[in-house]
């Protein structure tokens, strides 16, 4: 998977740059993105506006005609021109509130979802207006959106500044792999973690490259943190999915939003080994079917928390600290045993080290499949894929994954699953 090379990176550092010393780096994103999400939406309407101009048919201000094409109608008190106008004013922060409040009024979809603190005294205004004026670039018109140049963005920001409050940041090769090797082609799709939404955006675009549409999944998420998950939820407004992320921000294994559902594809990198993650409240828990977790690791209770939630034919495809093969602390041993015994690991898969941008443990890949009669029977059958010397440095810290290596195990683990033309 190629490098991030959107051509204006050392603008996005700079603006990075003017927010330091001034808050807490975990927050510059949150910042920058709340600001780049807006200039999206003022791009892709901005030149719309333009279209129904020239169309001279007078529907300019409507706001139909932008809906209609998945465009958010933005009034003139939140375009960027406006707001540019007035970077250097002391009133910018107010100035920027005030246009989310009103795009939020006229966009029922975004109701409650962007940020508005941008007038906290915290938050100087001088560098504020400068962040402003840094934006020379465009997101949201159309040669950008089919670059996905926002979708860029969003991953550069969230892969510099990604670790906080327990923020855990999946690398794009990672995620592309697990869709791949899933297929995610009709029907539900859940991450219980869902981050910034990035597991769904690639099932959206694995969909859409073997000529479904958008609407073929339907897409369920929750996030434990309040900022993370207004993140998820402009992400996937802006590509018109229609996600169901729970009422509000939540702890899933504490507080599942989603009790009933029953997912055909389960995508998901919880945070790893966490510990005090509320098991003593929860020793009586339905989906503990393999054994109770530990209240030191939370580790099998993901794993648990995500085979309750398969549908009858469904399979899941998540990240686990290489740790969660071979431990026995605890009685995760005996889960693993049981969880195996009951024929629902279907293929693991050892990762590379440096993948991760923030985590620096060895991790594998876990599958997990409620239907391993098709497309051969694999009943008593698990696939090892040894991939740990795939991988290219792409910087001094930092490994990825190229599609061909991508497509190197996803090929082995589809031909593997048919029983055409697999080797050991």
């Amino acid at each position: 998977m190629a490098t991030l090379n959107l051509g204006f990176e050392n603008q996005l550092w700079e603006m990075a740059d003017k927010l330091r010393g001034n808050i807490e780096s975990s927050e510059y994103k949150h910042v920058v993105l709340g600001l780049i999400f807006l200039k999206y939406i003022s791009d892709a309407f901005e030149e719309k506006y333009n279209e129904l101009i020239a169309d001279g048919d007078g529907f300019e201000e409507e706001s139909d005609a932008y809906l209609a094409e998945h465009i958010f109608f933005v009034p003139p008190m939140a375009r960027w021109g406006f707001i540019k106008d007035n970077a250097k004013t002391i009133r910018i922060g107010t100035i920027i509130d005030d246009a989310m409040i009103a795009i939020e009024k006229h966009n029922s979809v975004l109701k409650g979802v962007l940020p508005k603190n941008y007038a906290r005294p915290e938050l100087d205004k001088i560098r504020l207006g400068e962040l402003v004026d840094l934006f020379s670039f465009r997101v949201g018109d159309k040669e950008s959106r089919a670059k996905d140049v926002l979708g860029r963005v969003y991953e550069y920001f969230l892969g510099h500044f990604g670790s906080s409050e327990g923020e855990f940041y999946t690398p794009p090769s990672i995620v592309k792999l697990l869709v791949e090797m899933i297929e995610p082609y009709q029907g539900r799709v859940y991450d219980p973690c869902c981050g910034s939404g990035g597991m769904f955006v690639q099932s959206q675009k694995f969909v859409t490259e073997h000529q479904g549409r958008i609407g073929d999944i339907a897409v369920y998420g929750q996030e434990f943190t309040a900022t993370t998950w207004r993140l998820a939820k402009m992400n996937l407004a802006i590509r018109g999915i229609d996600g169901n992320l729970g009422e509000r921000d939540a702890d899933t294994l504490g507080n599942d939003q989603h009790k009933l559902l029953k997912a055909d594809y389960i995508l998901a990198n919880p945070p790893f080994n966490i510990k005090d993650w509320g098991g003593d409240k929860l020793k009586d828990d339905v989906r503990w079917k393999y054994g109770i977790p530990p209240n030191g690791n939370a580790n099998y209770a993901w794993i648990q928390h995500m085979i309750s939630k398969l549908s009858p034919r469904g399979i899941a495809g998540f990240v686990m600290a290489n740790g969660t093969m071979s431990t026995s602390s605890s009685g995760e041993g005996e889960i693993r045993k049981n969880i195996i015994e009951a024929g629902l690991i279907d293929c693991i898969v050892t990762m590379p080290t440096n993948l991760f941008y923030t985590v620096t443990i060895p991790v594998c890949l876990w599958f997990v499949s409620k239907n391993k009669q098709q497309p051969r029977n694999r009943t008593n059958e698990i696939l090892f894929i040894d991939s740990r010397k795939m991988g290219t440095m792409v910087t001094r810290k930092h490994r990825e994954l190229s599609d061909d290596e991508i497509k190197q195990i996803t090929d082995t683990y589809h031909n593997w699953k048919a029983g055409t033309n697999y080797q050991d």
